[in-house]
């Protein structure tokens, strides 16, 4: 039992500013599993260290023990968020696996552009869009498609854990570097340079006009009603253990019309009652299946 302890307090992190230990990393472990979904199994004491130490440091606390039992405690909600948002991976990019645009502009958007002619309602759902690159490159994919499309019922959700990322994501403002993936008629179209000598780029009005930014946890409650016809949904599940991921691939299922796309990372699958849903249509791409209901 003793040898038990003293292993809980060692610290997991050598020559650290604060101390770390594998109870430490148990708890942030257990809150992250329970609020987000994602699992940090394995040897994640590094990242979770280089994450928090600057939370530990803002909020004057001496370890992670502290800062485990203010996260815990009654008034610890806000840092709670800030936990998660901290751990929360955000790797994006504009046309990141640039074969779902594709097939999105390609094989997806005529009919739906012309359905929206026609007075029709389009909704697309960007499920972890962090700083805003991947519905922002659904949104100019559809006005390559079709210019005028922010003139009709045309909207793409937007939707994050970490509300910092979505802020960055609202005001559409990007370094010129990070717009290099942009064909250069879609940047010069869509984007405008900042008059404040940074050089850094802003969206549009009708470029942001298409895109609605969402505060979501994926495996929380979710208000959406409406279907989508193409949800976009990348690089995100790889974080949650097997039977959160069936759990969020049954959620999606009704609502995702028939026919309609979804959109996966590269290193994903999908798994459970929704894979008799989906038919493959490419690379990491399905359509829902007509008449297909989970049971």
């Amino acid at each position: 039992m003793t040898a038990q302890l003293e292993v809980s307090k060692a610290t997991l992190v050598e020559n650290a500013e604060f101390s770390l230990t594998s109870r430490d990393l148990a708890v942030i472990t257990r809150i992250m599993l329970k609020e987000a979904g994602i699992s940090l199994s394995g040897a994640k004491a590094n990242l979770v260290y280089s994450r928090l130490a600057k939370r530990v440091r803002k909020l004057g606390l001496g370890s992670f023990s502290e800062y485990c039992a203010m996260v815990e405690s009654d008034t610890g909600t806000q840092e709670l968020g800030e936990m998660i948002a901290a751990l929360t991976t955000n790797v994006t990019r504009f046309f990141r696996e640039p074969h779902h645009f594709e097939h999105l502009r390609e094989k997806v958007l005529p009919g739906l552009m012309a359905q929206a002619r026609a007075g029709g309602r389009i909704r697309l759902w960007s499920s972890a869009c962090s700083s805003g690159p991947e519905p922002y490159s659904m949104a100019l994919t559809i006005l390559n498609v079709m210019p005028d499309a922010y003139r009709y019922d045309v909207k793409i959700l937007a939707t994050d854990i970490d509300p910092n990322v979505l802020a960055t994501g609202e005001a559409g403002i990007y370094e010129e570097s990070a717009l290099e993936p942009v064909p250069m008629g879609l940047r010069k179209t869509w984007f405008s340079p900042l008059n404040d000598g940074s050089g850094r780029m802003r969206a549009n009005d009708e470029l942001r006009g298409l895109v609605s930014f969402r505060k979501l946890n994926l495996i929380g409650s979710w208000p959406m009603r409406g279907k989508f016809q193409a949800i976009f949904c990348r690089n995100v599940v790889i974080y949650f253990d097997s039977d959160t991921q069936e759990a969020l691939w049954s959620r999606m299922m009704p609502l995702l019309e028939e026919n309609g796309a979804l959109y996966i990372g590269h290193s994903e699958r999908v798994s459970g009652p929704a894979e008799a849903l989906l038919a493959n249509d490419g690379i990491t791409t399905y359509r829902r299946r007509r008449n297909g209901e989970l049971k």
